[in-house]
C-alpha cells in the first residue's frame, strides 16, 4: 500500500467505540461519513476533524497527528468527561517542612 495521499497510515490505529480500527486517512473519511448524522455535521469537531484530514492528505506527514486527534475528538464529541470522586487524594499540602518537625 502507498503511503501517499488517502492511503497514508497512521502511526497507531484508532480504535471505534464498535470495535474496528482505522488505519488510513481514507477509513476514517469514510467512519466519519457513515456515523456521523447529518444534523451533527457541522459541529466544530467534526468540521475540524475533516479539514485536518484532508490537510494531512494533501500536504504530507506532519499532519497526521493532528489529523488522528481531531478524528477521535470527532468520534467521542458527544461524550462528557465527569469528575470522578471515588480518584486518589493527592498528598499536596500535607508534607511539613523539616524545621516543623
Amino acid at each position: 500500500m502507498a503511503d501517499d495521499g488517502w492511503q497514508r497510515l497512521f502511526d497507531q490505529p484508532i480504535e471505534t467505540p464498535d470495535g474496528t480500527q482505522l488505519h488510513t486517512l481514507k477509513e476514517a473519511v469514510a467512519y466519519l461519513a457513515k456515523t456521523v448524522p447529518k444534523s451533527e455535521r457541522e459541529m466544530p469537531a467534526v468540521t475540524i476533524a475533516a479539514e485536518m484530514l484532508t490537510y494531512a492528505a494533501e500536504r504530507g506527514i506532519a499532519w497526521m497527528f493532528f489529523a488522528r486527534a481531531a478524528v477521535l475528538m470527532a468520534i467521542h464529541r458527544s461524550e462528557l468527561r465527569q469528575f470522578n470522586p471515588d480518584a486518589k487524594e493527592h498528598h499536596w499540602g500535607k508534607r511539613k517542612l523539616k524545621r516543623d518537625q
